[in-house]
């Protein structure tokens, strides 16, 4: 059996949806482990073009079993409305393929209004959330005030757990931000809505993967974001609310004694970023409005600009440490095709020295990109299927990123589609 994590190595937004996509073929099951319907994963195939927040990519292929585990911040209406959304397109979604872990806990409206108020009230000193609750999902979650979906099959429990919340939330609304409270009896009418559509769904995960596992079934688990969105390991306090890392993958899952036996790191060919924080090598003039434009860099769930940029190898050195990868998919390699030459940012320059090593976030600020410069390829490559067959430029350019991230690039995407990549030997 193989139990493979496939996880971003930077920012996030590096094409780890295209990828799950891409490797369901070959395995059984996938697994959301951590986040929310706060990013994206755009898939393109035979069906369409797909932007999914909280289903795991694994839906889009015939046969597949989907989970959302524990780790993961379920937000039951737009969990639904996505869901709809994805049927509509011809992707048949029931519990045969999509379950959810009776120990996911719930993302609420009230986490949703939460986040908005407190962006709102650090104006000029605001994280970039994305305002979907995240943040106060998991604050919640690590005071032991939130509802699990298991909750569901008892309903008394949930009547009086979902009463003392309100009782406790609405203290903060008014309180803390000035804000209408919520009514206890719109919140059961939206339990009862929400928990008849999706009960069908909620189950035990983690027996199921622990059966799927004896069985020797394929397990994917599908990371959301990257290594430096991680709430401990991240550019904090510029981060996500959850760990982003490969090693949380059986704990979120449901199946802590898990072994993972690989880990695919997906490194986008340049860099990009949502959201506020450091960002060393971004460009901010009209170099990356034409990065920005050719790439396509729109946040898939907010429609945001996505900050871009060169890669930047340090960064990158990082989060393949952090996420233990032993391989690298290299995405959007296409893209560059129109550089006459390419910049990479191969170190940093803090207050007058030159470092290869990543940080501590509060130096990034002062983190100057050090350059250097490679040929561009000038061409299309999106129906190069060989990495022989890539222009001189291009392969040497796969080289150079590999050699100096110290981890083989096994894979490297010239298109969206699914069959745009080419395998290498490693």
């Amino acid at each position: 059996m193989s139990n493979l994590v496939i996880a971003g190595i930077n920012w996030g937004d590096e094409g780890k949806g295209r990828m799950v996509d891409l490797f369901t073929e070959s395995f059984d099951i996938v697994v959301r482990y951590q986040g929310g319907g706060n990013a994206g994963h755009t898939v393109v195939n035979e069906k369409g073009k797909f932007a999914l927040h909280l289903l795991p990519s694994g839906i889009l292929r015939e046969g597949v079993m989907n989970i959302l585990g524990n780790g993961v911040a379920v937000d039951m209406e737009n969990l639904w409305i996505e869901m709809e959304d994805v049927r509509s397109k011809g992707v048949d979604i029931s519990p045969d393929n999509l379950r959810i872990s009776e120990r996911a806990s719930l993302l609420l409206p009230w986490h949703r209004e939460l986040d908005g108020l407190e962006e709102d009230r650090l104006a000029g000193k605001k994280y970039g959330s994305t305002r979907q609750g995240i943040a106060p999902f998991y604050s919640d979650k690590y005071q032991k005030k939130t509802i699990m979906a298991g909750e569901f099959f008892y309903p008394e429990r949930l009547a009086s757990h979902v009463k003392d919340l309100v009782e406790w939330k609405n203290l903060i609304l008014s309180n803390v931000y000035g804000s209408e409270k919520v009514s206890y009896e719109e919140m059961m009418e939206y339990f009862e809505h929400y928990g008849e559509l999706l009960k069908p769904y909620i189950c035990d995960t983690g027996s199921l993967l622990e059966k799927a596992a004896k069985e020797g079934k394929n397990i994917l688990f599908e990371a959301q974001l990257g290594a430096l969105k991680d709430i401990d390991m991240g550019i904090y306090p510029y981060t996500t609310s959850s760990n982003t890392l490969a090693a949380y993958a059986p704990i979120g899952s449901g199946v802590p004694s898990m072994k993972i036996d690989k880990v695919l790191g997906i490194v986008k060919a340049y860099s990009s970023c949502v959201g506020e924080g450091p960002f060393v090598a971004e460009w901010t003039d009209e170099q990356g409005d034409a990065l920005r434009e050719v790439g396509f860099e729109y946040g898939a769930k907010t429609g945001r600009s996505r900050r871009v940029g060169p890669i930047d190898l340090v960064a990158t050195r990082y989060g393949i440490r952090m996420q233990g990868a032993d391989s690298v998919a290299l995405t959007k390699l296409d893209t560059l095709g129109y550089m006459d030459k390419i910049p990479v940012c191969k170190s940093y320059e803090i207050d007058g020295k030159i470092t290869d090593d990543f940080p501590f976030p509060d130096a990034l600020d002062k983190a100057k990109p050090v350059y250097e410069y490679l040929p561009g390829w000038k061409c299309d490559i999106s129906s190069i299927r060989s990495f022989e067959d890539l222009p001189e430029a291009a392969r040497n350019y796969v080289e150079y990123i590999e050699k100096n991230i110290g981890c083989p690039i096994e894979y490297v995407s010239v298109g969206a589609r699914r069959e745009e990549y080419i395998q290498r030997e490693i």
